[in-house]
C-alpha cells in the first residue's frame, strides 16, 4: 500500500477481524470528525479503532507495521497543534474505551490507569482517597490522561508542582511491530537503566501505542486558598509578580489575566471586577491551615505596594472553583472579542515575562489585531491568542503573520516555541529555528530506533 491510497478489502477484512462491531469505524462521516482535532486543520481518515485492551492494541500495531500503514493515537482530539490529524490517509486509535482506573494506592502512593481515563476524573478519585494528582491542564475535565502524556501537559499548578512527567514512575507502551515494553516501574525511585519511561512523555504519539500509565499522587493537602488581585494597569500586575516570589511564598498556580480577558470573561455573564480593570493576578497558595492563613496575609502586604485595586480571598472549595472555572473560560472567551482565532502557548524565562508581554502587544498594534496574552505567567509559559475576523479583508493575513512574530519574539527572549501543548504540526517548521538541524536530525535518528517505518504519527512533532 502506498501513503495517498485507502485501505485494501484485505486489510478491512483484517480490522473488522480485530475490532467487532462499532470498534471499528468507516463511515465517511465518523472518519470526518476524526480527521480533525482542536486545531481545525482537517485530515483523511482511513479507518478509526476503538482497542480496549493492550493485547488488542498489540494485534493492532503488528498488522500496522506489516502493512506499513500510518497509525494516529488519539486522546479527546483536544490538540491546539494538530498532534493528532492525520497527515496521511492511516488508522486513528482512539483511546476512548481504555478508560480504567485500575489502582489508587494509599501505601506505595500510586495510581494505575489506562490512557484514555479523563484527568478531571482521576484527580477526583485520588480526591476522595485523601490523594492528590497535581498536573492540572485547563482542559482536565475533558482531556485524557493519554493526551497529556503525548505533550507532557502542565497547566495552572506547575509553578509549585511541575508537569505530567514529573509525575509518571512507570508506562505500559506497544511499539510499532507488537512488541510490549514496560519501562519504569511503581517505584517512586528508579535509575536502572537508561529512562525510557521520560522519554515516551512528550513524544507526540511518535514512538509508540501507551496503554497504561503508573503515576505518582502526593497526600491532598489540607487546607487551600485563592486570592484574585485587580489591577487598574497591567504594568502593575506585571511589576507584582516579582513581589509574590520576593515575600518567600511559592504559589501552587499563578495566573495572569490581561485587561482583554477580563473584558471576554464579562462578554459570558457576571464577573467579580468593575469594567475598564486593567489586569487581574489569580494565585493558589495550599499546605497546613495556619501556613497558608500566614501565607495569605503576607501575599496581601508583598502585594499593597502595587497599587491592588481588589483583592478577593476565597477560602472555601464552592468560592474558589467559581474564581478558577473563570480562568478555564478564558480560552472560549475570547471569541466574544472576535470570531477567529489563532492559538499559541510560547514560554520565555520567568524574568522576560514582562518584556514577551509587552512585545506581544506592539505585534498586534502593529498588524492591527488583537494579541492576547494570558496564561502560567509564574512560570513563564504563555497562552497567547491572535484575534481577528476572517471576513474582514487582510486580517487573516496580519493575523498570521501575527502569529509567525509570536514565535519569533518567543526565541528571540531566548524562550520555547510550546510550552506544553507540543510541536504536533502546526510549529514543525519553528523547530529547527530553536533546536539547530543536528539536534533534529538525533530526534528522528531515536524514532527509527522505536519506529523503523515510521508509522506512528507521521508527519509531526520533529
Amino acid at each position: 500500500m502506498t501513503r495517498d491510497t485507502a485501505l485494501t478489502s484485505a486489510q478491512l477484512r483484517t480490522l473488522k477481524r480485530l475490532f467487532p462491531g462499532d470498534a471499528l469505524s468507516v463511515a465517511p462521516e465518523e472518519l470526518l470528525v476524526f480527521g480533525t482535532d482542536a486545531s481545525r486543520r482537517q485530515g483523511r481518515a482511513s479507518a478509526v479503532v476503538r482497542p480496549e485492551s493492550t493485547e488488542q492494541a498489540a494485534e493492532l500495531l503488528a498488522f500496522a507495521h506489516a502493512e506499513r500503514i500510518p497509525i494516529y493515537p488519539r486522546g479527546r482530539g483536544t490538540s491546539r497543534v494538530g498532534g493528532c490529524v492525520p497527515v496521511t490517509p492511516g488508522i486513528v486509535v482512539s483511546m476512548a474505551r481504555m478508560r480504567a482506573i485500575e489502582d489508587i494506592s494509599e501505601s506505595d502512593f500510586v495510581a494505575v490507569v489506562q490512557p484514555g481515563v479523563a484527568t478531571g476524573d482521576l484527580q477526583q478519585a485520588c480526591r476522595n482517597k485523601g490523594l492528590f494528582y497535581p498536573p492540572d491542564p485547563a482542559s482536565a475535565g475533558f482531556s485524557s490522561i493519554g493526551g497529556n502524556l503525548a505533550t507532557n501537559a502542565g497547566g495552572m499548578l506547575a509553578v509549585k508542582y511541575g508537569v505530567t512527567r514529573d509525575y509518571v514512575l512507570g508506562l505500559e507502551v506497544v511499539l510499532p511491530g507488537g512488541e510490549i515494553v514496560r519501562p519504569g516501574s511503581r517505584c517512586h525511585k528508579d535509575v536502572a537503566g537508561l529512562d525510557f519511561t521520560r522519554l515516551f512523555v512528550g513524544s507526540e504519539g511518535t514512538l509508540g501505542l501507551i496503554t497504561r500509565a503508573t503515576l505518582k499522587v502526593l497526600p491532598l493537602p489540607e487546607a487551600q486558598a485563592s486570592l484574585l488581585v485587580l489591577f487598574a494597569d497591567e504594568k502593575y500586575a506585571l511589576d507584582a509578580v516579582g513581589a509574590v516570589f520576593q515575600a518567600r511564598v511559592l504559589p501552587v498556580a499563578l495566573e495572569f489575566l490581561p485587561g482583554e480577558a477580563l473584558k471576554a470573561l464579562a462578554g459570558l455573564g457576571p464577573v467579580p471586577w468593575p469594567q475598564n480593570t486593567g489586569a487581574a493576578l489569580l494565585l493558589r497558595l495550599d499546605g497546613g491551615a495556619q501556613g497558608v492563613a500566614a501565607d495569605l496575609d503576607r501575599l496581601e502586604k508583598a502585594l499593597a505596594p502595587h497599587r491592588p485595586t481588589a483583592l478577593e480571598k476565597a477560602r472555601t472549595p464552592e468560592s474558589e472553583d467559581a474564581l478558577w472555572e473563570l480562568r478555564r473560560q478564558v480560552s472560549q472567551a475570547a471569541f466574544t472579542l472576535a470570531p477567529d482565532k489563532f492559538s499559541e502557548d510560547i514560554a520565555v524565562p520567568r524574568g522576560q515575562v514582562g518584556r514577551a508581554v509587552a512585545g506581544l502587544r506592539d505585534i498586534g498594534r502593529s498588524l492591527g489585531v488583537t494579541v492576547m496574552a494570558f496564561g502560567h505567567l509564574g512560570d513563564g509559559n504563555l497562552h497567547v491568542n491572535v484575534l481577528h475576523d476572517a471576513t474582514v479583508p487582510g486580517q487573516a493575513a496580519a493575523a498570521g503573520k501575527a502569529k509567525q512574530a509570536v514565535l519569533e519574539l518567543a526565541l528571540s527572549l531566548g524562550g520555547t516555541i510550546s510550552g506544553e501543548h507540543g510541536v504536533g504540526l502546526t510549529k514543525l517548521d519553528w523547530l529547527p529555528r530553536q533546536t539547530g538541524a543536528a539536534l533534529q536530525n538525533l530526534m528522528r535518528g531515536v524514532k527509527a530506533v522505536f519506529d523503523p517505518c515510521g508509522i506512528m504519527n507521521p508527519g509531526k512533532a520533529y
